[in-house]
């Protein structure tokens, strides 16, 4: 094959490794090269697994040379954000008192990806403990700088698998996002993301020991892949959906749904609940609305969102109440700063007693209940990620100005993680320099109706990754 094998498709690779074409060593080697090439410049991969992925090519080969069959991932490399358990790796989640944290076991999603071929090639940055804030720095290992512009954020805080994936160190990511996480650096980084529907992946997100979190973290938190391609986030779809006996949550839905009558409609909003959007991210969602319409969707500017303010207020003052009787220990993991971000928000909301969370909790199916109808009328919705190009690095935990900015630049991200619907981030093109793109939408469980429209957007405006770091261009 004449070109660099970290370049191809994540379908392409694995179809060459099947086919002989290619062993999965060789397509190993050829990621750990592109990694020793870039991760220097951008930080993105903190844990570096060449010794468990060498390992894992050389059984893959094994297995072709015999005969086996190969699954639908096979030889394909991937990051795992430091969040999420490797069998025999620490997870640190970012703070130096984790460094140790061995994980006995691969988390479901891992382990589901490995059963299909895919191999784990490194653990990924993020934010200390997904708490100091959207941009991917950690007390543990640094500032992960954006491939595309080092004075801009990648987003966060599955910012190192997003990076990793643009600059073509991983063929595939796995974050996790509970109120724009991966979707948030697709959009900052120019590559596809997957936000699932709640309950439709497997997943642990305990962090120590056997004790599970509380109602917000076991509902808001979603694991998530990171790919160049929406085919490729198909694929990874494919492959992590399902049931796991260690995660009561996850629901037996297939992976595809009935088609539906007629052409689908697709509701507009470039400016939800009317904060303010971008000239540059409504041209991109415009754009985006404009690609939907060429390839036969029935598409319609609506007024707004359902209930987004309500529901903003509700997800902080629930997060808040589940949070704050941590909040004195969790500080003291967090490094100098990094506790900024999360201090301002306990400041602007409070606690809730007892009484006013029970009824939080009957808001938040209130508000479920209104975007379900809302979604039965218009079963997909277009808009934004982030309503503002790639801000400036820590702008989140700079002052109570730069916090409120990013928390209504996520709005949309963060109202429908609170409604529990999933959402497909993917590109639209360049503006500026920088990745522009939009999120699809879309009913519970009907991921497979957001992935075939961001792939009717990816047809008709292109794929923009990899790149190589700064330069701003593709790595052709």
């Amino acid at each position: 094959m004449g070109d660099a094998l970290w370049k191809l498709s994540a379908a392409a690779q694995a179809e060459a490794v099947r086919g002989g074409e290619v062993s999965a060593v060789e397509l190993v080697e050829s990621h750990l090269e592109r990694i020793a090439e870039v991760n220097p410049e951008v930080n993105a991969i903190t844990q570096l697994l060449a010794r468990h992925a060498r390992q894992a090519a050389e059984r893959t080969d094994r297995r072709r040379a015999a005969g086996e069959e190969l699954g639908p991932l096979a030889g394909v490399p991937f990051t795992v954000k430091e969040t999420t358990a490797v069998e025999g790796v620490p997870t640190t989640f970012g703070t130096p008192r984790f460094r140790d944290l061995v994980a006995p076991a691969d988390a479901p999603p891992v382990a589901r990806l490995r059963a299909a071929g895919a191999i784990p090639i490194g653990h990924s940055n993020m934010p200390t403990l997904v708490l100091a804030g959207m941009h991917t720095r950690s007390e543990l290992f640094g500032d992960t700088l954006n491939p595309w512009d080092r004075g801009r954020t990648p987003g966060g805080t599955s910012g190192g698998d997003a990076v990793a994936v643009a600059t073509g160190m991983a063929a595939l990511g796995l974050g996790n996002d509970s109120g724009g996480s991966v979707r948030i650096p697709a959009q900052f980084c120019g590559v596809a993301g997957l936000k699932p529907t709640t309950g439709r992946f497997p997943a642990d997100h305990r962090i120590v020991g056997p004790d599970d979190p509380g109602p917000a973290s076991q509902l808001l938190v979603t694991d998530g892949p990171f790919a160049r391609t929406v085919g490729d986030l198909r694929l990874a779809y494919e492959v992590l959906a399902g049931t796991d006996p260690r995660d009561p949550r996850a629901v037996p839905v297939p992976a595809y749904g009935p088609p539906l009558p007629g052409p689908v409609k697709v509701a507009v909003v470039a400016d939800p609940g009317g904060h303010g959007v971008h000239p540059t991210v409504r041209a991109a969602v415009a754009t985006a609305a404009d690609a939907l319409r060429d390839a036969g969707y029935d598409v319609r500017e609506v007024p707004d969102v359902p209930r987004l303010d309500e529901a903003l207020d509700a997800y902080g003052r629930i997060v808040a109440t589940e949070f704050a009787p941590t909040w004195p220990v969790v500080r003291g993991l967090l490094g100098e700063g990094g506790d900024r971000y999360i201090g301002m928000a306990m400041e602007r909301t409070p606690p809730a007693s007892a009484d006013e969370f029970m009824k939080l909790m009957g808001t938040w199916m209130n508000i479920r209940r209104s975007w379900a109808e809302f979604l039965d009328d218009h079963p997909l919705l277009l808009g934004p990620s982030f309503t503002e190009p790639p801000v400036e690095p820590r702008l989140e935990s700079r002052d109570r100005a730069g916090s409120d900015r990013v928390g209504s630049g996520m709005r949309l991200c963060t109202v429908t993680s609170f409604v529990g619907v999933p959402g497909v981030a993917v590109p639209t093109g360049v503006a500026d320099g920088l990745p522009s793109g939009v999120q699809i939408v879309g009913r519970a469980f009907r991921e497979d109706l957001c992935l075939t429209a961001a792939e009717a957007i990816e047809e008709r405006l292109g794929v923009l990754t990899p790149v190589d770091p700064h330069r701003g261009a593709r790595a052709d």
